[in-house]
């Protein structure tokens, strides 16, 4: 079964090798945003012949394609997710580093009007919220 990941590479021509086959169905498969290490240990459970570079060098050029997001959550670290249409925004836990997703009409319909007040049309938009989790 072909993967999200590999089917949006197929849609923009990309050039599908199998090592960058498993790691676009490791992407597919995430639940969390995995950052190139974890990427890499994922990967290599399925081939070990795949490299760290590899893995570098493909999540940049999928990156590069808008296939996945890449995302600096201040930890030091990239992390990536699919760029599909599913939009949610992002609650960092600056203690476990936990990234939980989040939906808020409330907090859509606020931008719209800030971005409108402003005397634009928002056509994208990305919100981190920081914060720890109260005792």
């Amino acid at each position: 079964m072909t993967s999200w990941v590999e089917k949006k590479c197929s849609e923009r021509g990309l050039r599908m090798t199998d090592q960058r086959r498993v790691i676009a169905k490791v992407l597919s498969d995430a639940d969390d945003h995995p950052d190139a290490e974890e990427l890499y240990k994922r990967a290599i459970a399925v081939d070990p012949k795949i490299s760290l570079a590899t893995v570098y060098r493909t999540v940049r050029l999928f990156s590069d394609a808008n296939i996945i997001e890449t995302h600096d959550f201040r930890d030091g670290r990239a992390r990536y997710e699919t760029a599909d249409d599913d939009h949610h925004d992002h609650l960092i836990d600056v203690v476990s580093g936990e990234v939980i997703e989040f939906v808020d009409p409330e907090i859509e319909k606020l931008q719209e009007r800030i971005a409108q007040k402003l005397g634009y049309e928002l056509v994208d938009h990305r919100l981190e919220l920081y914060g720890r989790k109260i005792k």
